[in-house]
């Protein structure tokens, strides 16, 4: 298995009714940096994503959103990450993660958040790739 440096966290663009959500956020954003784990995520400042990557930053960890021009209007993305890289659309978006990341997560999130999460399963299944992917189950 080839080591993992950077993890790709899939997640919602929004906190969610729960608070045990963002809890859980913060703890894998903790646990990455404290681990020297880099975190991929989507850019984003609001929601799940911007928890996840707040706490990455607050260790001293590194972060890297990667979001469509379109959705920097909407999401707008975080200031102060390590990279951060606007792409022209959402298939660019999801391929450039993808290869930017040795392993998945998949934390709480809506339909954007199971779409990528859809993708990456059926790759795996399709043999496509091996990547580590995991289902946080919050």
């Amino acid at each position: 298995m080839t080591e993992i440096k950077n993890i790709c966290v899939y997640c919602g663009s929004s906190p969610g009714d729960n608070p045990v959500y963002a809890a859980a956020a913060r703890a894998l954003g903790t646990a990455l940096a404290r681990a020297g784990i880099g975190l991929v995520f989507g850019g984003g400042s609001c929601g799940l994503m911007g928890v996840v990557a707040r706490a990455v930053l607050a260790e001293g960890g590194e972060a890297r959103g990667i979001i469509p021009g379109f959705l920097d209007e909407r999401e707008v993305a975080l200031t102060g990450l390590t990279k951060l890289e606007i792409v022209p659309d959402m298939h660019i978006r999801k391929q450039r993660m993808f290869e930017a990341a040795d392993a998945f997560v998949a934390l709480p999130g809506g339909i954007g958040t199971l779409e990528e999460l859809a993708e990456q399963l059926t790759w795996i299944q399709l043999g496509r790739h091996a990547k580590p992917l995991v289902i946080a189950d919050i």
